[in-house]
């Protein structure tokens, strides 16, 4: 049995929803010959760690009752540096103004040796070129699928299954809670704030939903790829961005009458960076609906490649950073 040892830095949703993935798949992972030793986490109110593996169930009950798993002494610093371990898991929230605490837990990682896996979008928004680099210097992998789309398997598609492939240009709608808002709007002619409204109390949108439906976070997400798959530094400031708020019931219903739907689209291709809504025709690949993510890739030998799936959620970004973890057990 290879006995793997990471920890979890942020314990929100997605730190929660890796926990339980990794109880969920314990068996499976057992017969594949590994072992997921998490032996710290994190949160805003401190850390826990225990060399010999933390019981998750317990960490997930005490986070529940307490609001912070924190038992020890240690800073996340230290636990990222000083802690015996060979992945880190980095899940604190997007920080798009200067990518903190998410840079300084990765960049602390990589200099102490140990290999990330993210969901975190704000540092790799910011600072890709740094991040990939320190990487590359310090020897470590550096894995950050979860960034976006949630489960939908991009950067693995474009990198392995696609190798050999030059991506000519990229389109697609990278944000699940203005492709709802929209779908909302057109299906039920209801107008913006209130959709955005219902959106809230089923907790697909934030309280503050500014990042979502502004386009900052589809912007982010983009650069991601920009920078990924086209090799380019960008960043978000670098995305013409236009959001959904200024979208009338009137302007849907106009489109469908014409068999089109609005999208908030991404579009990667000929240097440009673009995120604004779009007239897309129902029967095109593009016209999803409901919180659904969807790339279209653009190759020159495969032709058009184009992929769906959950774009949100705890156990879907789960998905993703698990598939990472298990990349790394095994080409590392």
């Amino acid at each position: 049995m290879k006995v793997v040892r990471i920890s979890i830095i942020g314990f929100g949703a997605v730190g929660q929803g890796v926990a339980r993935s990794i109880l969920a798949k314990k068996e499976f992972l057992n017969d594949q010959g590994i072992d997921l030793c998490v032996v710290g986490i994190a949160d805003s109110g401190g850390c826990t760690v225990d060399n010999q593996g933390i019981d998750l169930n317990s960490a997930l009950e005490k986070k529940k009752q307490t609001g912070t798993i924190a038992a020890g002494r240690e800073s996340v610093f230290e636990l990222i540096s000083n802690i015996e371990h060979e992945i880190v898991v980095e899940a604190t929230p997007t920080n798009i103004e200067n990518g903190e605490p998410g840079l300084s837990n990765m960049l602390a990682a990589f200099k102490s040796g140990k290999h990330i896996v993210t969901s975190n979008k704000g540092p790799l928004a910011l600072r890709f070129s740094e991040l990939k680099e320190a990487a590359e210097d310090n020897g470590v992998l550096f894995r950050y699928e979860a960034t976006v789309g949630g489960a939908v398997p991009i950067f693995n598609l474009i990198h392995e299954d696609l190798a050999g492939n030059t991506v000519l240009g990229i389109e697609g709608i990278l944000n699940g809670t203005t492709n709802y808002i929209l779908t909302r709007m057109a299906e039920e002619r209801l107008p913006y704030e209130l959709v955005l409204k219902e959106a809230q109390e089923l907790g697909i949108a934030e309280t503050d939903p500014t990042y979502d439906v502004e386009g900052i976070d589809s912007a982010c997400k983009l650069v991601i790829i920009a920078n990924s798959v086209f090799g380019k530094n960008a960043t978000y400031r670098d995305v013409k961005v236009t959001g959904i708020t200024k979208i009338t019931p009137e302007a849907l219903e106009l489109a469908s009458k014409n068999n089109y739907v609005v999208k908030l689209v991404c579009e990667a291709g000929n240097g440009n960076l673009t995120v604004a809504p779009r007239l897309v025709p129902k029967r095109h690949p593009l016209a999803v609906g409901g919180t659904l993510n969807v790339a279209s890739i653009m190759t020159d030998l495969a032709g058009r490649i184009t992929i769906s799936g959950k774009g949100a959620g705890s156990v879907e970004t789960a998905s993703s950073i698990l598939s990472d973890i298990l990349y790394l057990v095994k080409n590392s």
